[in-house]
């Protein structure tokens, strides 16, 4: 069942030759999309329903990089993302009932339902945070890698972060110190073209906004097509061993698209409707569906997968839906240090 995945040289119009996956691998990664989209939708669903509160930032259509590197990764390995940030979060193992709970602001959630949709953190699942600050936690990322360094522990930093960033400073502060002592980080631009209402291509003097400044680092540049999972599979395991071995940091440039908007207040009627066609053709979970069948492997057993994970995420929305609210008591627990504001008085 062997297979040759092409990648061009613009990931946005597919993708070029990587080594055989295997069919266990590949079905996991199917898997492993499928609930990251259903998840998604679910809270799309709760947020119109009025039941996810705030905002949320959503990351459908964009799957196949959680996917990709949460498969690849080791299981004490560290995660460090962005508000959009709920896949990421739920491939390191965090439920999604935990998940759904923690968007709705109930007892169940990841943090008792006190951070909501832009703060998921995990520290147990190496889950270490989504930063809502742009760029913010690069450096702290960068810290982290520092610390696996010192302790000896082969652990990889993995920082994920939008093509807007890449114009922001700490972006360019994280990759120098992180060349500058080869720490074990793979810092992933998830590059879905737009920073909030703007493309980045308006606002950035080179074509690709992170692996054109690759070289100036001393890394190599590397684009990739961030809607193919193989090649995104591919890439992690490459950077990460990179890292685990003492090799230094690496910067990957994923391509992808986003299908929503910006946030749920955007409805992202800026994008060209033929752009906006053209990627959703370009969808990464049919497509990896098509690709498994093209493979031999059997309708039937992804129709199981979906038909789990179907029953799995409305088995978690009503856990969810049924969790009461935290208890007043807890607002000033993990405020402060000391676990309450006492101290500033």
């Amino acid at each position: 069942m062997e297979e040759t995945v092409t990648t061009s040289t613009d990931p946005s119009e597919g993708s070029g030759d990587i080594r055989y996956i295997d069919t266990e691998i590949r079905l996991k990664l199917y898997r492993t999309m499928y609930e990251c989209r259903v998840l998604e939708q679910r809270a799309y669903d709760l947020f119109m329903q009025n039941l996810v509160k705030g905002t949320s930032h959503l990351a459908l259509g964009q799957e196949a990089i959680a996917a990709g590197f949460g498969v690849a990764m080791r299981q004490d390995d560290y995660t460090f993302c962005t508000y959009r940030g709920h896949t990421h979060t739920y491939v390191r193992g965090v439920s999604m009932e935990s998940i759904l709970g923690e968007l709705m602001g109930r007892e169940c959630g990841l943090l008792r339902g006190k951070g909501g949709s832009m703060h998921l953190t995990s520290v147990e699942h190496g889950a270490m945070g989504s930063y809502a600050i742009i760029g913010a936690h690069l450096p702290v990322a960068a810290g982290a890698a520092w610390s696996a360094q010192y302790r000896g522990t082969g652990q990889v930093t993995v920082c994920f972060f939008g093509d807007g960033t890449t114009n922001i400073g700490a972006f360019h502060e994280a990759l120098n110190f992180a060349v500058i002592w080869k720490l074990p980080v793979v810092f992933v631009c998830e590059n879905n073209l737009y920073m909030e209402y703007t493309a980045i291509k308006d606002v950035t003097a080179v074509e690709n906004p992170a692996a054109d400044r690759a070289e100036a680092y001393g890394l190599e540049p590397i684009l990739i097509d961030g809607n193919d999972v193989d090649v995104v599979y591919e890439a992690a395991g490459v950077a990460l061993d990179k890292a685990r071995k003492g090799g230094g940091p690496s910067l990957i440039e994923a391509k992808t698209y986003r299908h929503g908007g910006h946030s749920r207040a955007d409805p992202g009627k800026y994008r060209p409707d033929e752009e906006l066609q053209g990627w959703l053709a370009r969808d990464p979970i049919p497509t990896y569906r098509e690709r498994l069948i093209s493979l031999g492997i059997e309708d039937e057993s992804l129709e199981a997968i979906e038909s789990e994970t179907d029953a799995a995420i409305d088995a978690a929305t009503e856990v969810a839906r049924n969790s009461p609210p935290p208890p007043v008591d807890i607002a000033h627990i993990d405020v402060w240090a000391d676990g309450s504001a006492s101290w500033r008085n």
